[in-house]
């Protein structure tokens, strides 16, 4: 029995809804792509713009890709629009494949941004972060101040977060008027690169105090991490300085190298059980002050 020349309006209805949200869906996921970089465009402090796109830049193109996931359904629905003219088991199957097109598409698509993105996004985060700051007052340019140098301007609280690495700080100074800008950034020990799967997904699951002073202030801290992609866990332990402002006033300022077009020191740590853990840095100074308190015993 021939199908009738003519389509059932059912089927008319459904190719002329899944054609509207083909071209609908596609241009609102482009358009949230364009709304997110309009936002970032209009930020100017490069510190803003690193606390926005650390925070939002993956949640904007998830959902950017689920709109792109969903027009792609709605695409795989218009197969053979003019060649079916009647209901038929081939609907259902059409249907089933269009699901699972758009769901493919936005599920490896999140898995990419969840896993893999990260490593990429974290390029472009540092080069925002080491960007020369501008003081506001002057227009003049200010330098970055090194570990030993940034000391004198953090209070307790701030220097205890770096001897955790669970926070950072940079201090950037006005030479010319002594201006000061203080910026707060997440340690560099919050995500590492996981040895087993090799993402950067390795997080700090929960820490404690293995070893206290005399006096009962902590000296060691065991840091126990777990990969949220592979599951694979380690602990590593970290000793916890007791120096305080006033040790660093006095000191005499240290030499600068020539280290200028430095962007990133990062090392690879290999203990004698073959475990293997990578740090990155922002500069040689913060490289010789971990170096100087990370306990080699402890690698695992």
């Amino acid at each position: 029995m021939q199908e009738s020349a003519n389509p059932l309006p059912f089927l008319v209805t459904w190719n002329e809804v899944m054609t509207a949200g083909t071209i609908g869906f596609a241009t609102i996921g482009l358009l949230v792509y364009l709304l997110y970089r309009f936002r970032v465009s209009m930020l100017k402090e490069p510190k803003e713009k690193y606390d926005f796109i650390n925070s939002e830049e993956i949640r904007w193109y998830k959902r950017a890709f689920l709109f792109f996931g969903i027009s792609a359904a709605c695409a795989v629905n218009l197969y053979g629009m003019d060649k079916f003219t009647s209901m038929g088991l081939w609907f259902f199957v059409r249907v089933f494949f269009s699901i699972a097109t758009g769901t493919l598409i936005a599920y490896v698509a999140a898995l990419i941004l969840e896993f893999y993105y990260p490593t990429k996004l974290n390029y472009k985060l540092r080069k925002l972060r080491f960007t020369p700051r501008i003081n506001p007052k002057n227009g003049h340019r200010m330098r970055l101040l090194s570990e030993d140098e940034e000391d004198v301007h953090l209070n307790e609280g701030m220097q205890a977060e770096e001897n955790i690495f669970s926070i950072d700080y940079d201090v950037w100074l006005d030479e010319t008027t002594a201006d000061v800008l203080i910026e707060k950034y997440d340690g560099h020990l919050v995500a590492l690169q996981c040895n087993n799967c090799g993402f950067y997904t390795m997080k700090v699951k929960r820490e404690e105090v293995v070893e206290r002073n005399e006096d009962g202030t902590p000296k060691e801290l065991l840091k126990h991490y777990q990969c949220s992609y592979c599951k694979n866990i380690r602990a590593t332990a970290f000793h916890i300085s007791k120096k305080e402002v006033e040790d660093y006033k006095f000191q005499k300022p240290v030499l600068q190298r020539n280290t200028r077009n430095i962007d990133l020191v990062k090392i690879d740590l290999h203990s004698a059980l073959g475990v293997k853990q990578s740090f990155e840095f922002k500069s040689i100074e913060e490289l010789e002050k971990f170096l100087k308190e990370f306990n080699f015993d402890k690698l695992s």
